[in-house]
C-alpha cells in the first residue's frame, strides 16, 4: 500500500464487484478510483471478530471520520453511489463503460508532463501530513522548484501560443 502512495506514477483503481477489507484498503490507497455502478465496498472484519485495522489506515485518510467509523463498526457494505458521495471513489459507470472510462482517464493523465505529475503527487501526500503553515511553506518551495523545470516553461509557452505542449520531462 505504501508503494502506491509513495510511487512516482498515479495509480487508478478499477473496481467491479466487491472490494472488501484489504480490497477496500487498496481502493482507498490508490490515487484515483473508478468503479462499476454495481460495485460494493466494505470493511467487514468486525462481523467475524477481526477489526479491519490495516484497511482503516487508508480508508480513514479518504473518508470522513464518522462515515468510516460506521463502516468499521457495522461491517455493512456500501454501494458505488455512496462510495462516490463520501470520497472513497471518484466516479462509477455502467460495467460496459468502466474499462473505457479508466483508459480515458489514464490517457488524460499520461498526456501531462511525467515530471510535473511526479512532483505534484509527491507534494500532495507529503503536505497532507503537515500543519497548515508548514504545508504552505513546503508547497511554496515545491512551486518555486517546479517553475524551474523545462516543462513548466514549455507548458506556459504552449498555453500562450494556443498549442499542445511538447513535454521533455525535465
Amino acid at each position: 500500500m505504501l508503494e502506491i502512495v509513495e510511487g512516482r506514477k498515479p495509480v487508478i483503481a478499477k473496481v467491479h464487484g466487491a472490494a472488501f477489507a484489504a480490497g477496500c484498503q487498496l481502493v482507498a490507497s490508490c490515487d484515483l478510483a473508478l468503479s462499476s455502478d454495481d460495485a460494493i465496498f466494505a470493511t467487514p472484519g468486525v462481523n467475524i471478530g477481526l477489526f479491519c485495522s490495516t484497511p482503516m489506515v487508508a480508508v480513514s485518510r479518504k473518508v470522513s471520520r464518522k462515515r468510516v467509523m460506521k463502516m468499521l463498526l457495522t461491517g455493512d457494505s456500501i454501494d458505488a453511489k455512496y462510495a462516490k458521495e463520501i470520497g472513497l471513489i471518484n466516479d462509477h459507470y455502467p460495467i460496459a463503460e468502466l474499462e473505457n472510462e479508466v483508459i480515458k482517464l489514464a490517457k488524460k493523465i499520461a498526456s501531462k508532463s511525467k515530471l510535473i505529475v511526479k512532483i505534484g503527487k509527491k507534494a500532495f501526500y507529503k503536505q497532507l501530513e503537515m500543519p497548515l503553515k508548514k504545508a504552505y511553506k513546503y508547497t511554496s518551495e515545491v512551486m518555486t522548484q517546479n517553475m524551474m523545470a523545462l516543462d513548466a516553461n514549455e507548458g506556459i509557452s504552449a498555453f500562450l501560443e494556443k498549442r499542445t505542449p511538447k513535454w521533455k520531462n525535465k
